[in-house]
């Protein structure tokens, strides 16, 4: 199945207006034609079934056939990651953690964060070709990239964890720590990972240290590590 993205798209829409780019890819590059049958997602957890009524490249038409509601998760993950130095793993953590299910992601900027700004707008179109590939029909929501003490000062519901590698704290499994069908929040830190002045303030807000496994990670693969583990814990 090939799915589409519309963000605009409501439950109880006849019609769907396709973006121009949605559009151009539809009916220019695919060379789909009025009758053809297309699955289309806004992203909401709805997916669509529909039947080409204009092939426009400029706007393409289609109108809403049938309309099925994706089933909801009984856990909710938001990973808090520092951006890495190179741009690009950053955009593979997103994509990847996408597939595996993540529902909401937030860069923090820490002390030893090289890199202070990141592309919303890129990191938006990762998500979304990230959702479509693997046939998800809900967008990770992507927040603006905040400061780890503006993080630390928002009010956050849940589990939470913070996953570091400094030798002398005390860290407990996320493995074991962590349990199904709750909101879950992780902290992974940049290249330098978390100050200890950032691990004791997470510490003192309630956070709870932990550990990935024996090996020390890369930021990226640290993000991916976390996630597939909270997605086989609530497999359970």
């Amino acid at each position: 199945m090939q799915l589409f993205y519309t963000p605009n798209i409501e439950k109880t829409d006849k019609q769907i207006i396709f973006p121009k780019d949605e559009s151009r890819h539809i009916a220019k590059v695919l060379r789909k034609n009025q009758g053809d049958i297309l699955k289309v997602t806004n992203g909401k957890g709805s997916l669509f079934t529909a039947e080409i009524t204009e092939a426009n490249p400029k706007q393409c038409l289609a109108k809403v056939i049938e309309v099925e509601e994706e089933r909801s998760k009984k856990y909710r993950l938001h990973l808090a990651v520092a951006p890495t130095k190179m741009n690009d793993r950053y955009e593979w953590f997103l994509e990847k953690a996408t597939e595996i299910g993540v529902d909401e992601i937030t860069p923090i900027i820490c002390d030893h964060s090289e890199r202070k700004s990141v592309k919303l707008n890129r990191y938006e179109r990762v998500l979304q070709s990230a959702m479509k590939q693997s046939l998800h029909f809900s967008l990770p929501l992507l927040n603006e990239a905040i400061s780890f003490s503006d993080f630390m000062a928002s009010e956050i519901n849940g589990q939470k964890f913070i996953a570091h590698c400094e030798e002398g704290m005390p860290r407990l499994s996320l493995k074991n720590e962590s349990k199904a069908e709750e909101k879950i929040t992780i902290l992974i830190g940049p290249e330098g990972d978390f100050s200890s002045e950032e691990i004791k303030k997470a510490m003192e807000k309630e956070w709870k240290a932990v550990t990935l496994g024996a090996s020390r990670l890369r930021t990226e693969t640290a993000a991916i590590v976390a996630c597939h583990t909270v997605a086989l814990i609530n497999q359970r």
